[in-house]
């Protein structure tokens, strides 16, 4: 059974897709594979700024259960034992430094857009579907990616754009997803949030929205049970539309 559901599942999530008012994306991992890229960044800034902090893969991996650069960086120094706590200002200069070397990676045009990511943009324009990000990552960090990618004119596609510095509380805290609801004047079962890990889908799982999950790299493991639908990445809806358009009266 399991087998025969997996099987069907990329022409329902297709459907559940088509049947929204709005799709709301988060960006880190979903949009792009951007979360190795971050992790560099991170240790570049260790580097300017004197610290032996080095993070791998693995430690990074287990870092991405906190939200948040600072806050990740806030638990990782706490977590080595040592005290004080790094004062505000010390964070905010390594994320500083950290966000400004993130941009000029991404400037370098080495992270593309996802597979399947453009296709969908597009295709929900053409049906006229609102689309909106809710994600946990800063202003700059989106616009970093999005402009190389999308283009300079990138935000004029999104009805709502919203960031963890624009809520009290990070995913997996619904805040972010209630207050993209509120600047779109929409219910929460007319919209479908795509996301890439567990802490998004119980943000939005807990703001009421139905889930669709793309996997990627630092979190394909996750548990994903709640999700509506899990996809390895978004190309899927498309495979998705083109077996439905060969049966037509397939239902």
């Amino acid at each position: 059974m399991q087998a025969k559901a997996l099987a069907f599942a990329p022409a329902d999530a297709s459907e559940l897709i088509r049947r929204a008012a709005a799709l709301i994306f988060d960006v880190d991992g979903t949009l792009a594979e951007t979360e190795e890229l971050h992790r560099q960044a991170f240790n570049h800034a260790f580097a300017r700024h004197g610290l032996d902090w080095q993070w791998d893969r693995a430690v990074y991996k287990d870092l991405l259960r906190v939200t948040g650069g600072k806050e990740r960086m806030r638990a990782y120094h706490a977590g080595l034992g040592i005290t004080p706590p790094l004062p505000d200002e010390d964070i905010a200069a390594l994320h500083r430094i950290k966000t400004a070397h993130y941009a000029e990676l991404v400037e370098t045009g080495c992270c593309e857009l996802r597979p399947g990511v453009i296709e969908l943009l597009a295709a929900a324009k053409a049906r006229g579907q609102r689309l909106a990000i809710a994600t946990t990552t800063s202003h700059g960090n989106i616009a970093a990616l999005l402009s190389q990618t999308l283009g300079a004119r990138w935000a004029f596609g999104f009805d709502a754009i919203v960031a963890g510095d624009d809520v009290r509380h990070k995913k997996p805290a619904p805040d972010v997803y209630q207050e993209t609801l509120a600047r779109l004047k929409l219910d929460a079962a007319d919209c479908v949030a795509i996301e890439d890990s567990a802490n998004g889908l119980i943000a939005a799982s807990r703001a009421g929205i139905p889930v669709l999950i793309t996997r990627s790299m630092f979190f394909r493991d996750e548990d994903f049970s709640a999700a509506r639908f899990v996809l390895d990445d978004l190309s899927e809806l498309g495979l998705a539309k083109q077996e439905t358009e060969k049966q037509p009266h397939a239902q």
